[in-house]
This record gives structure tokens, C-alpha cells and sequence, in this order.
């Protein structure tokens, strides 16, 4: 969509100079992100002067995988 996008770690990370002059930022996570680096996230873009935060769920999937041969066997 002719977006720029930053693919961090943490909120240490961010810089304030990739919002500068932005109406909206974007924050996405994988499922394996814990909540908390994502909320910290939110919590500096806050602290650099966001003012309305939107969350948008996904689709929920319900994917199931089963365990390797060997971990059955051995259990």
C-alpha cells in the first residue's frame, strides 16, 4: 500500500523520527510475540503523543498440530 514498515524487537527499537507528520501507526504481532513487547509498543507510541488506540482482531484459527512419531511413541 506504498507504506513504510519497520520490522522490530522491542520498543527500544522504534525511532520517533519513522512517525514523524503520521496520522496512524500500525502496529502488528505474531502469535508467538508476547503481550507485553506489544504493549510497550503502545505504551512509547503513547508516550510520544498517540492519542486513540483502535485494536483490530484477525481471524482466530484454530489450527491444531500433533506430535512428531517419536514424541508419541515415547508417551
Amino acid at each position: 500500500m506504498g507504506k513504510k514498515a519497520y520490522l522490530i524487537d522491542d520498543a527500544g527499537e522504534l525511532q520517533q523520527d519513522w512517525i514523524t507528520d503520521s496520522q496512524r501507526v500500525g502496529v502488528t504481532a505474531g502469535a508467538s510475540a508476547p503481550e507485553i513487547l506489544v504493549q510497550n509498543v503502545v505504551a512509547k507510541l503513547k508516550a510520544w503523543g498517540g492519542q486513540t488506540i483502535t485494536e483490530k482482531t484477525g481471524i482466530e484459527e484454530r489450527v491444531v498440530f500433533s506430535l512428531p512419531k517419536d514424541l508419541r511413541r515415547s508417551a
